[in-house]
């Protein structure tokens, strides 16, 4: 009998010890968890899907609604009065105190399409596939700053920890791309959304499927080429002497995130290929490039639109976007609600416009959920620290905003609920980021209630605790 083992040795290899005990629990019920061949494989959804992917259009932010799809006449009517105390008694806001005076929009707003949706002159080609579009105008939650709101909206919390929608659906799905990551982020306007990279985070799910930013300028994904003096072969060598040594450290120990880093590594190495490939809009006819406004070898929101396109028409499960400068609080000529916000849109509006009509003449549209919002609304009073400006902006507002869907199995030229007549609360069917989360999954073929995690002894889902299918807005 060898006496002279410590007790971390003896719970490490002990089959039937505590740490084997532990590792059971961990992964009962995760069956992408167990899948350690290939955690990114395609898997089958609860039920029928009607969609199999999703490019999500973050206005990191969060844009002026008001100004832009919800036309309040009686706001504009009523626009200079200050603002009722009834609406202001009990509610905190970012910058604004006392009793502010309401502000109705500088846009002009006509109707469009068959369905005749209200739309500004801020977008002028959106305006042209209204018909297309689904409008969820009753929006609302419980954050009125960017980060906690992103966090809410992406990741089902408002504090750090979790993870992201992507990570979820990956983890629920896999990926029908074996070369490219299943889950991936675009960032545009320089600048990160305030949540950072945990928008796109895994949290605890394995690392596996957190997404991976891409840049649309540069090297595509850092530190994926090889380095100076590091052939191909050479790369191969590597890797095949890194993954014999992984393989005898998860034979060792049984730990799930080993075969992940295996994955990763593999993953990676066939991304130097692929990545690289997908990346390259010059691919793409000149006419598509105009269509979108994109700029090859430029970064920018229409580059990374049509690399969206190009994503999920290779099998890239979600595709995130981020677009910052969407903070329309009038502290600058740049973020007031008149001519700064019709040169904002001009980065965003034909860009998004053509992914449409360029995913539908592809066939694509009916099984890719394309969606478009902030983490928040804006206010239809004057915004604190800029009342007394040249400018006009909003402060931020959780209470009531817009967002719109299109494709994957979203009714199109409708809109669900609405804002009171001042664009103050949600007048009628009121729509959590929880709700808008659980029919994403849905229109995947997730059950929301059922793709869940087993972690620190409990079971954790995107939805947190509530969270309803929004199926009146559903083909």
């Amino acid at each position: 009998m060898n006496i002279d083992i410590t007790r971390r040795h003896f719970l490490r290899n002990c089959q039937v010890g505590i740490g084997a005990i532990a590792l059971a629990t961990m992964l009962e019920g995760n069956a992408a968890a167990q899948d350690t061949a290939n955690p990114m494989r395609p898997r089958a959804p609860h039920f029928p899907a009607k969609a199999k992917n999703v490019i999500y259009l973050h206005m990191a932010g969060s844009p002026p609604h008001l100004d832009i799809f919800d036309y309040k006449p009686t706001l504009v009517r009523r626009n200079g009065e200050p603002c009722p105390e009834s609406f202001l008694r009990g509610r905190r806001f970012a910058f604004t105190s006392g009793v502010p005076r309401l502000l109705g929009t500088p846009q002009r707003f006509a109707q469009y399409g068959r369905s005749g949706q209200w739309m500004s002159e801020a977008v002028p080609h959106l305006r042209t596939i209204a018909d297309e579009l689904c409008f969820i105008k009753s929006m609302h939650t419980e954050q009125f700053n960017h980060a906690p709101a992103e966090l809410l909206l992406f990741t089902g919390s408002p504090q750090f920890g979790r993870p992201s929608m992507g990570t979820w659906v990956t983890y629920g799905l896999g990926s029908e791309s074996q070369n490219l990551p299943g889950f991936i982020a675009l960032v545009s306007s320089g600048t990160f959304p305030s949540a950072g990279n945990s928008c796109w985070n895994n949290g605890f799910l394995p690392s596996i499927y957190q997404g991976v930013q891409c840049r649309s300028q540069g090297d595509p994904v850092l530190y994926v080429s090889n380095p100076n003096g590091m052939s191909g072969d050479m790369r191969r060598l590597t890797l095949d002497a890194l993954r014999d040594l992984n393989e005898l450290q998860a034979s060792e120990l049984g730990n799930p995130e080993t075969r992940t880093r295996i994955e990763q590594y593999e993953l990676a190495y066939r991304m130097q290929t692929a990545v690289p490939e997908v990346m390259d809009i010059t691919r793409e006819p000149r006419p598509i490039i105009d269509a979108y406004g994109a700029q090859p070898g430029a970064s920018s929101f229409a580059n990374n639109c049509l690399l969206a396109r190009r994503l999920v028409e290779r099998g890239v499960r979600f595709v995130q976007l981020h677009d910052w400068g969407w903070d329309f609080h009038g502290t600058g000529a740049d973020q007031e609600i008149t001519n700064g916000l019709r040169v904002k849109c001009r980065t965003m509006d034909k860009a998004i416009t053509a992914l449409i009509h360029d995913l539908k003449h592809r066939g694509l549209l009916d099984e890719t959920i394309v969606i478009w919002g902030g983490e928040f609304g804006r206010s239809p009073f004057r915004e604190g620290r800029t009342a007394n400006s040249a400018n006009l902006g909003r402060d931020h507002h959780p209470f009531s905003f817009t967002i719109f869907a299109c494709g994957g199995g979203f009714k199109p030229g409708m809109t669900y609920g609405a804002s009171d007549e001042l664009g103050f609360d949600v007048g009628e069917n009121p729509v959590h980021p929880h709700d808008l989360q659980a029919t994403i999954l849905h229109l995947l073929g997730l059950e929301h209630t059922r793709l869940t995690y087993r972690y620190q002894g409990r079971d954790f889902r995107l939805t947190d605790v509530h969270g309803n299918v929004i199926r009146e807005i559903l083909r």
